[in-house]
């Protein structure tokens, strides 16, 4: 019997197209900010503390969007929820950009979280149950490269908009608002399927029964997140030019685009926590890299290995997760690990700004390589129990 070229396509194409989830989520509403950060702190007068205080809000609102998204999903099924964060997402960039408050940007970033994790948690589902019926981890790591595509546009368009112009950041916001808001379009019939969320609460006993990698993923937010929130502020403290600045982002968005040709291989074939722990080890590499100075060719190199690997770590969890539970559990399961890797990014950013106000922004680079090689440590070591 021969395949159906029809079928093929629209097998390969749900997950590219609710790979804008990710794109929309991470790459545009959370990693963006990146490059935003300075032209924010230049004109409204923050610390790096108080900058990383921000990506400490959104990731609040991922916290508490972890929470309720399995619930959510139950009520509503988990394409109404997938599509309803796609909407609120872009909603909270129109506001991030229509307000100089800072206790209001704290709260626009904030939901932004919130949103971006309905969709990053069923989208995540979605996928999983597209990988299952292919026997392939190919979907699941296509969905979760669609951040690359975000951070690939943002780092194209944002730098030279802010340049010689950080009063402009407005701009920028609106920009990613409008970005989101075409991704919800052309993700919306993406979110389909019979499958539904049975599991009606989140579970954190999920946390205790591989609670080996739930540890490594909480090292993991913790530290990578520090990493792409800090590099534009790292290379504008050494004089980067915007070309340099737009090549390195760029770059890191388009390894990370192409990382499913990397992972799929490796995540769907090695014991589970072995591609997590080699995940893991090239990040903290990556992150070392570029603690040689903001040299071009080091901080292109850094970046590279960055985008190819930090979103292979949650796609191997995924996986695990999926290996490891019931298809009516991973709902459940996910928003449990969501909880974890919310609280990693909660504290990471803010701690690793309060490093960087006292030593300088490559302690921000320090941060992700210690935290994601300690990951990698325990992941290899617990590699029989993944």
């Amino acid at each position: 019997m021969t395949a159906d070229p029809l079928a093929a396509r629209s097998r390969w194409g749900q997950p590219a197209r609710l790979a804008l989830g990710t794109a929309s989520a991470l790459g545009l509403a959370r990693f963006a900010y990146g490059l935003i950060l300075p032209a924010m702190r230049s004109e409204l007068g923050w610390s790096l503390a108080q900058a990383g205080a921000l990506t400490t809000a959104n990731a609040v609102g991922y916290l508490l969007g972890a929470v309720v998204a399995a619930p959510a999903a139950r009520r509503l099924s988990l394409a109404v929820t997938f599509r309803l964060g796609m909407v609120v997402t872009a909603a909270a960039l129109a506001a991030t950009a229509a307000t100089s408050s800072y206790p209001v940007l704290l709260l626009t970033r904030a939901a932004a979280g919130l949103a971006g994790t309905l969709v990053f948690i069923t989208g995540g589902v979605i996928a999983s149950h597209t990988a299952a019926s292919t026997r392939s981890a190919a979907p699941l790591t296509i969905y979760y490269s669609g951040a690359g595509l975000g951070i690939a546009l943002s780092g194209a368009a944002i730098p030279a908009l802010l340049g010689q112009h950080p009063g402009r950041w407005p701009l920028a916001w609106a920009g990613l608002a409008a970005a989101a808001a075409l991704a919800a379009i052309f993700s919306w019939t993406a979110a389909r399927g019979s499958h539904q969320a049975t599991t009606a609460l989140l579970d954190l006993r999920y946390i205790a029964r591989l609670w080996q990698p739930a540890t490594a993923y909480l090292l993991f937010a913790a530290g990578y997140i520090a990493y792409i929130t800090f590099l534009p502020a790292y290379l504008a403290a050494h004089r980067a030019s915007i070309t340099q600045i737009t090549v390195t982002w760029a770059l890191l968005g388009l390894a990370a685009v192409a990382a499913p040709v990397l992972w799929s291989w490796p995540i769907s074939t090695w014991p589970r926590a072995a591609a997590l722990a080699a995940s893991l080890a090239v990040l903290s590499t990556a992150a070392a890299t570029a603690l040689a100075g903001a040299a071009p060719l080091a901080v292109t190199g850094s970046a590279i290995g960055y985008g190819a690997s930090f979103l292979a770590v949650p796609a191997a969890i995924t996986a695990l997760i999926r290996a490891a539970t019931q298809p009516s559990e991973w709902t459940g399961a996910l928003a449990a690990f969501t909880v974890v890797f919310a609280a990693g990014q909660t504290a990471g950013p803010y701690l690793a700004g309060a490093l960087a106000d006292r030593y300088g922004t490559g302690a921000t680079l320090a941060w992700t390589a210690a935290l994601c090689a300690a990951g990698a440590a325990l992941s290899i070591l617990t590699r029989s129990g993944g």
